[in-house]
């Protein structure tokens, strides 16, 4: 069920680097189906530093030149001519606003100095060149000079193209799809505290495929608030800055039992739920307890290709959820989400679903209601299905890192000895902050290649 195989990996959209990208991932081993995500067939095995197989899909970035520049005053463009032949046109007014002179933009911190107030919009320009250093320089009307780098300009190219390769890079949102046949990704834990390659292969493997587990961790307290500090800081919530998930008397969550937990995501009560979720097995159960997984985006592609109906509904009608208790402190949450998120492209973005917590609150007109629970049903019926179900055993100090905005995570029932009681212990944490983290270390790595 888990893979021990270390992939060295980048798209072809993070390849900036002038040295083999450096940056490692963990290569998922799964079966490709109909829906699931393939690896890029740039990628190419080899063996390095004793690891089984890894990845390497690096290429030396060639220095962009810029054979001429001109202004194309009716269109209001700047028109780049590269030496591969290439052409990229730039409005007046985006050149403008971007000025990366120190009196328009801070570098330090990459921000804009220029205000909008003064930022005329409609100016044009007096002269356009190519400069011996090869960048372009634009002097404006009132003789202000911008000078772009050819690889910043590159880079920020308006073609299409250009711009999804760009978005790509940027947020890493393409994903690879699995089904009971994924074999779940390993890191070791040490590895990811003390190396950077290894922290960002960790990163960009739970970005696309939704689920790693760090292997090597000490079975105690405290493991996956240091994993959370290797990022930024975990997210405190109702339950704590991290939580104990046993089974307790007067439980405040149904996790805190020893019964079964059917596929859900963590925390929808909340209106901006945790994007990452670590959970680690510090005792497991003498029976039962296996860990149940579910990649939600790929469920949510099986019911909008089978039941388009029923992913309009759940993509439209906002569904109420609530958390009720006392832990951290008191709290009563309420919140309203559609159960699948999609953005503005109709790409999910986001599952929000726990059957424990949806509200008994449904606010919906009568004629939408049995509708409401045939898709919901439909829905769970589909993350039910064996071949869509991972299922798995932590062993002590297996930490469980993955996508809580992606993956549906369960178990099964279980039964503790008096002195050998299931403990799991789990902390939070936003994209945001992991997503950051991921960025500043692929620019490390990418400096020292």
């Amino acid at each position: 069920m888990w893979t021990s195989t270390l992939a060295r990996f980048a798209r072809p959209a993070l390849q900036r680097s002038t040295a083999a990208v450096t940056c490692q991932v963990l290569k998922a081993c799964c079966r490709s189906g109909p829906a699931a995500g393939r690896l890029p067939p740039s990628l190419t095995s080899v063996q390095l530093r004793g690891q089984q197989s890894l990845v390497s899909a690096s290429h030396p970035a060639s220095r962009q030149l810029v054979r001429h520049a001109r202004a194309l005053d009716q269109e209001r463009l700047v028109e780049v001519e590269w030496e591969d032949g290439g052409h990229s046109s730039y409005p007046f007014t985006w050149l403008r606003d971007n000025c990366q002179c120190p009196l328009c933009t801070l570098q330090s911190a990459q921000a804009r100095v220029l205000l909008m107030c003064d930022l005329d919009i409609h100016a044009g320009v007096d002269t356009v060149e190519v400069t011996k250093d090869n960048k372009v320089s634009i002097v404006w009307p009132d003789q202000h000079t911008s000078v772009f780098d050819p690889e910043w300009l590159k880079k920020r190219c308006f073609s299409s193209a250009a711009r999804q390769s760009l978005q790509e890079e940027l947020f890493l949102n393409e994903r690879y799809y699995w089904d009971s046949t994924l074999c779940i990704p390993t890191a070791d834990f040490q590895q990811v505290l003390q190396d950077d390659n290894a922290a960002l292969a960790w990163l960009l493997a739970m970005r696309r495929f939704g689920v790693v587990c760090l292997k090597g961790a000490p079975a105690e307290q405290g493991q996956v608030a240091r994993l959370c500090e290797r990022i930024g800081f975990l997210r405190l919530t109702f339950y704590g800055h991290t939580w104990q998930v046993q089974d307790k008397y007067m439980a405040n969550n149904l996790a805190y039992t020893s019964k079964k937990l059917s596929v859900h995501t963590d925390y929808p009560a909340l209106n901006f739920p945790p994007g990452v979720q670590f959970i680690q097995c510090l005792c497991p159960a003498v029976e039962g307890g296996e860990s149940q997984l579910v990649d939600g985006f790929h469920v949510t592609q099986q019911l909008q290709r089978e039941d388009p109906e029923a992913f309009q509904i759940l993509t439209s009608l906002l569904v109420n959820f609530q958390d009720v208790g006392r832990d951290y402190c008191d709290f009563h949450l309420l919140s309203k989400h559609c159960i699948i998120d999609v953005d503005r492209d109709g790409r999910v973005h986001r599952i929000n679903f726990n059957n424990a917590t949806r509200d008994s609150v449904l606010d919906l007109p009568l004629h939408q209601v049995q509708p409401f629970y045939r898709a919901i049903k439909a829905f769970t019926d589909l993350m039910d299905r064996p071949e869509n179900v991972v299922s798995c055993r932590l062993e002590s100090g297996d930490i469980m890192t993955f996508d809580n905005w992606r993956l549906l995570h369960g178990r099964k029932s279980y039964i503790s000895s008096p002195d050998s009681s299931r403990h799991l212990e789990g902390a939070y944490l936003d994209w945001d902050v992991v997503m950051s983290r991921l960025h500043v270390l692929r620019n490390s790595v990418h400096k020292d290649s």
